[in-house]
C-alpha cells in the first residue's frame, strides 16, 4: 500500500452483507425458511443432547461423542443464523466489526472442533469394530474425555491465531461481503495490507485442522470395511456395519459440503450459487445431523420415543 493510501485509508467499523441481496421480494420466504430450519435443529440436537444424559443405554463412549457434536452444532448455527435473520428485515444487512472477528472465531473453533471430533468418533468405530476385546480400555472414560478436550483444544487453538491475525489486517474498503456471514477468505479480500502471513497460516491450518483428520477418518473406514467383509455370517456383518452408519454417512456430508464451499473456484461462480453452497454447509449440516442418527439408529430412536413419553431413566449421569 502506497503512502497515499494509507493516508486516505478509512477505518472500517462496520460490514455490509450482500447475501440474498439479489431477491429482495424474498426476504419474508427467506426468514421463515430459515426459521425453521434453526429451530428444527436446536429442537433435533437438544433433544439427542438430553437423551444421551437421561438414557442408560447412550452412556457410551459413541454417545457420548455424539452429544459433543450436537452440542457443536447448536453452537455453530446459533453463531450465524441468528444474525442472518434480524437482517432480514433490514434494507441493509450489517454487522460490526467486533461482531464479525467474534463470528469468525466462533465459527472456526466450531469448525475445527467438529473435524477433530469426527476423527475421533471414527477412532472408536476403529476399536469398536476392529479391537472388540480391548475396547472397554481403549476407549475408556479418561480417553473420551481427552478426545473430547483435545478436540476442542484444536479448534480453539486455530480459532484464536486465525482470528488474532485477522484482526491485524488494514481494512481501508469497500466494506461490502458477499455473503451472509463472515469468515476469514472474505475479509483478506477486503484487506488493503499484507496477507500472505494470513494466507500461509490458513494453508497450514487446512491441511492440519482439515485434511489430516478427513484422512484418518477415511483410513479408519478402510480398516473397519476391510474387517466387516471378514465377518463369515451376513446378520453379523449387518450388525457390525450399522452401528458405524451414521457417523459415515454425517461424515461423508460434512466433509463432502466442506469441500464444495472452501474450494469452490475463485471465477465463475456467481454469488447465488455461493451462497446455496454455504446455506447447505452452515445451516443444513447441523439439522441434518440429529435426523441421520435418529433413523439409522434404534438406541437413539428407543431414547427419544421415552423421553417423548415422559419416561426418564434414573441414574447417574457418566461416559
Amino acid at each position: 500500500m502506497t503512502p497515499f493510501e494509507m493516508n486516505n485509508q478509512t477505518d472500517v467499523t462496520e460490514f455490509i452483507f450482500l447475501g440474498f441481496s439479489n431477491h429482495p421480494k424474498l426476504q419474508g420466504l427467506f426468514f421463515l425458511v430459515f426459521l425453521i430450519i434453526y429451530l428444527t435443529t436446536l429442537l433435533g440436537n437438544m433433544l439427542i443432547i438430553t437423551a444421551t444424559k437421561i438414557s442408560l443405554a447412550l452412556h457410551t463412549p459413541m454417545y457420548y461423542f455424539l452429544s459433543n457434536l450436537s452440542f457443536l452444532d447448536v453452537c455453530y448455527t446459533s453463531t450465524t443464523i441468528p444474525v442472518m435473520l434480524v437482517n432480514f428485515f433490514h434494507r441493509k444487512k450489517t454487522i460490526s466489526y467486533e461482531g464479525c472477528l467474534s463470528q469468525i472465531f466462533f465459527l472456526v473453533t466450531c469448525t475445527g472442533t467438529e473435524c477433530v471430533l469426527l476423527a475421533a468418533m471414527a477412532y472408536d468405530r476403529y476399536v469398536a469394530i476392529c479391537h472388540p476385546l480391548q475396547y472397554p480400555v481403549l476407549m475408556s472414560v479418561k480417553v473420551c474425555v481427552f478426545l473430547v478436550t483435545g478436540s476442542w483444544l484444536c479448534g480453539l487453538v486455530n480459532s484464536v491465531i486465525h482470528t488474532v491475525l485477522a484482526a491485524t489486517l488494514t481494512l481501508c474498503g469497500p466494506n461490502q461481503i458477499s455473503h451472509f456471514l463472515c469468515d476469514i477468505p472474505l475479509l483478506l479480500e477486503l484487506s488493503c495490507s499484507d496477507t500472505s502471513l494470513n494466507e500461509s497460516v490458513l494453508h497450514v491450518a487446512s491441511a492440519t485442522i482439515g485434511l489430516s483428520p478427513c484422512l484418518f477418518t477415511g483410513v479408519s473406514y478402510i480398516l473397519i470395511i476391510s474387517a466387516i467383509l471378514r465377518i463369515p455370517s451376513a446378520q453379523g456383518r449387518n450388525k457390525a456395519f450399522s452401528t458405524c452408519v451414521s457417523h459415515l454417512t454425517v461424515v461423508v456430508i460434512f466433509y463432502g459440503m466442506a469441500n464444495f464451499n472452501y474450494d469452490k473456484p475463485r471465477e465463475g461462480y456467481s454469488l447465488d450459487i455461493d451462497i446455496l453452497v454455504s446455506v447447505l454447509f452452515c445451516v443444513v449440516t447441523p439439522m441434518l445431523n440429529p435426523i441421520i442418527y435418529s433413523l439409522r439408529n434404534k438406541e437413539v430412536k428407543g431414547a427419544l420415543r421415552k423421553l417423548a413419553g415422559g419416561y426418564v431413566i434414573p441414574g447417574n449421569i457418566s461416559v
